[in-house]
């Protein structure tokens, strides 16, 4: 296990003292997107509303609380993170790590939906470009830009996003079905919906702790992964990128903060390769296809990780 430095590209001059590092690691900040002193197109300061409101309205929180309302945030975090994002938006729709039923998709898909992270075919668009051009000037939210950038501030430029992928055609196996256009054209009425059903369900505490808690508490764990697992913790593998293993990261998000681990066997359904490794994800994989629900499940041979090994990187530069 070891620690890599990322060197300055050459385009940058190679000079590192031109550039600041984020505290407490070793990754420089090289990128020169300025977040601010940028234009603002109308998209930006609608998603930046949305998530605005939304840390706003968890402000209420202490002010609101009730057990049944923390057990809606609780189980909608679950839903939401584990089953919609973790599992069907990661693992089955942006690597194709295992088969399901598509009627048992779908209703995955669409936990993933209520996370409010846009919808699937913007998600995994994002994310699969994110491993094409990781930790590089066209990684959609690299660290090399700052921590902010790579946590939040991506989600606010889409003008960097139309710079760096005009054309955005990685996502043909989901445009072709109906269900995710579907989702695309009427996405926010999901979400509206979904605030309004807790709204008569509970009041305004359920909207409070079901809708803005539970979306705040899983937006910031998603992004950590985009941001701090490529920063702090640690590579097992060789990927040649700022990919980490972070442990405190992988508890929260049910396995996702085994980040090198995924970025060395990107189409693996199991992130926590080592035993040790709790990976929650992987447990209702493994339960799914126990019981004949999930197929194709994919996880890294011994010969991958051969190839992936420092001491195979090791050997061949001797």
């Amino acid at each position: 296990m070891r620690n890599l430095l990322f060197s300055v590209s050459e385009s940058d001059g190679g000079n590192q003292s031109d550039h600041r590092k984020i505290p407490f690691s070793d990754v420089v900040v090289t990128g020169t997107r300025n977040q601010w002193e940028r234009k603002w197109r109308p998209i930006d300061i609608q998603v930046a509303s949305w998530v605005l409101f939304v840390h706003l309205l968890s402000l209420f929180a202490p002010f609101t609380f009730s057990w049944d309302a923390f057990r809606v945030a609780f189980i909608g975090y679950l839903l939401t993170g584990l089953v919609g994002i973790t599992l069907s938006y990661h693992r089955l729709l942006a690597h194709h790590s295992l088969k399901l039923p598509k009627w048992l998709e779908y209703t995955c898909v669409y936990f993933g939906v209520h996370a409010a992270q846009r919808d699937p075919i913007f998600w995994v668009s994002m994310h699969r470009y994110h491993h094409q051009f990781v930790d590089s000037e066209k990684d959609t939210h690299s660290p090399i830009n700052g921590f902010w950038f790579s946590h939040m501030g991506w989600l606010f430029d889409s003008g960097y996003i139309l710079e760096k992928y005009q054309e955005r055609k990685n996502v043909e196996d989901l445009k072709k079905q109906a269900f995710y256009m579907f989702i695309r054209k009427t996405y926010m009425w999901h979400i509206i919906g979904c605030g309004a059903l807790l709204y008569a369900w509970g009041g305004f505490p359920y909207l409070v702790w079901g809708l803005g808690v539970r979306i705040v508490w899983v937006y910031h764990l998603t992004f950590l992964v985009n941001s701090a697992c490529h920063i702090w913790g640690y590579q097992a593998w060789n990927t040649g990128d700022l990919s980490k293993n972070n442990w405190w990261v992988a508890v929260l998000t049910f396995g996702e903060g085994w980040h090198n681990n995924h970025h060395a066997f990107e189409f693996s359904a199991r992130h926590g390769i080592e035993w040790w490794q709790i990976d929650i994800s992987w447990y209702i994989i493994r339960l799914l296809e126990a019981i004949g629900m999930a197929t194709n499940v994919k996880v890294p041979t011994e010969a991958h990780k051969l190839k992936r090994s420092f001491n195979t990187y090791d050997n061949a530069l001797k």
